[in-house]
């Protein structure tokens, strides 16, 4: 008797999403958000080795408006041993820009040439920084954007336990969809497209 209750409220509950509804339509996406914060994301950190597993770029420290041999003309490059010829095995040659979905791992095994998450120690930036390796000297990490002419001051000497992941693929622009919420509050010249 109490498993034809309990099948009937199942099929009741099928029906009602199965619905052309507002009511299941908000139902189904309250489940979806519940199934992707508590079920889906848990288990990717779980597989990845990180939590950082999909960030959202929010910036255009890494979009190419030229080659990647171009970009490697900087001197910052030269002074730390880095030069194009060196570069056959680099994850995104081609840069990635802001919007773009970042899909990372854990940061075992991270070499120069590589796009890491790293968390930058500064109390005014708000999220973790996505830049590239030029340079690990002992147990400390320098980044740079390829897309700045400079090195920032917590791009320097990054202790290994403040990188929280490697990066290795992109789907571009799709977190626009959630950019487009946000980008309007930053300041003017840091809105909208690179």
């Amino acid at each position: 008797m109490k498993s034809i209750k309990i099948k009937e409220s199942i099929k009741k509950f099928w029906d009602f999403m199965n619905e052309d509804s507002w009511e299941s339509t908000i139902v189904f996406l309250i489940l979806a958000l519940i199934f992707i914060k508590f079920i889906f994301m848990p288990f990717l950190a779980f597989v990845t080795g990180t939590k950082y597993n999909l960030v959202i770029v929010e910036s255009c420290s890494m979009h190419h408006s030229k080659s990647l041999e171009e970009i490697l003309s900087n001197d910052i490059y030269r002074e730390n041993g880095i030069f194009f010829e060196n570069t056959t095995n680099w994850n995104f040659k081609r840069g990635f820009t802001k919007g773009d979905i970042i899909f990372s791992i854990s940061p075992k095994n991270i070499q120069v040439g590589d796009v890491i998450i790293f968390d930058s120690g500064e109390k005014n930036v708000r999220y973790p920084i996505i830049h590239r390796i030029i340079k690990i000297e002992n147990n400390t990490i320098t980044t740079k954007g390829d897309n700045n002419e400079g090195l920032l001051p917590y791009e320097k000497e990054i202790p290994r336990e403040r990188v929280l992941a490697k990066s290795v693929a992109r789907i571009p622009f799709v977190g626009w969809i959630k950019l487009i919420f946000f980008d309007w509050r930053k300041p003017k010249e840091q809105r909208g497209f690179c």
